[in-house]
């Protein structure tokens, strides 16, 4: 792979669930240190992308790459693609019955190994850096919904992915909770981390996306700098969407 290719790339990427197509030939390229933020109507395939990326949903055609390898052939093994590939749920995922700390340190003791002091003071650095190091001993029922949506981001990053995916990790939270968020993740879009991100959060996606994608019908219909595609979209059916989010205020 050159200096130059992208990081991640999907090829005519197809995903049905029985009847039901998802994602209906994406084609998306991504380079290092881009944020690429997903955005379009409920339904139209931005969480299943993401899911696909991180191979929890087999794909049914096309190809995935990271670094110019197929991560989706026959043979590939999924636990050490998701070393190097992060996801962040907007549910958080974390264990109720764990502390924080525990909760953050259990992936790279399990899977990679790490001791548990390398791997607490590995957490003690993230969370810290995330303002969570008085929460490390608390449980996730004992802190906030943005507290713990920062700690699932945390889990994410403690393996030091190349590519972190983000799926709608605000819609969880109360509207007060969202902006300390979206802060984490700005801070981490400045200092270069690839990332994509499935949101509504159209303000946001305009202040930080390198790249702003709207799907439509399991495709990606246009994709753009988010001042281009905010202002001047080329197809009728993004006009419409980015219209009505504006209706709506949220844009």
């Amino acid at each position: 792979m050159t200096d130059d290719s992208p990081k991640l790339v999907l090829e005519g990427v197809h995903k049905s669930f029985g009847d039901k197509q998802v994602l209906n030939g994406i084609d998306l390229a991504i380079d290092d240190h881009e944020v690429v933020c997903l955005i379009g109507p409920s339904g139209c395939g931005k969480s299943t992308l993401l899911r696909c990326v991180d191979l929890l949903d087999p794909i049914d055609a096309g190809s995935i790459l990271l670094d110019g390898v197929d991560i989706t052939r026959k043979g590939v093994d999924a636990n050490e693609v998701r070393r190097r590939i992060g996801i962040v749920f907007q549910s958080f995922n974390l264990f109720p019955h764990m502390s924080v700390l525990d909760n953050v340190t259990l992936g790279p003791r399990r899977a990679l190994g790490v001791r548990k002091a390398e791997a607490e003071a590995n957490a003690m650095e993230l969370l810290e850096r995330f303002g969570l190091a008085d929460k490390a001993d608390e449980y996730p029922n004992r802190i906030s919904g943005g507290q713990n949506q920062r700690a699932a981001v945390v889990r994410a990053l403690m393996g030091d992915p190349d590519v972190l995916l983000l799926d709608e990790i605000t819609s969880a939270l109360d509207p007060e909770l969202v902006g300390e968020v979206l802060s984490v993740i700005r801070g981490l879009a400045e200092r270069g981390l690839t990332m994509v991100l499935a949101t509504h959060e159209m303000g946001f996606a305009r202040d930080v996306a390198t790249t702003v994608s709207f799907l439509h019908e399991g495709r990606v219909l246009e994709s753009a700098p988010p001042a281009e595609l905010f202002a001047d979209p080329r197809f009728e059916r993004t006009q419409q969407f980015l219209r009505r989010v504006s209706e709506a205020g949220r844009l």
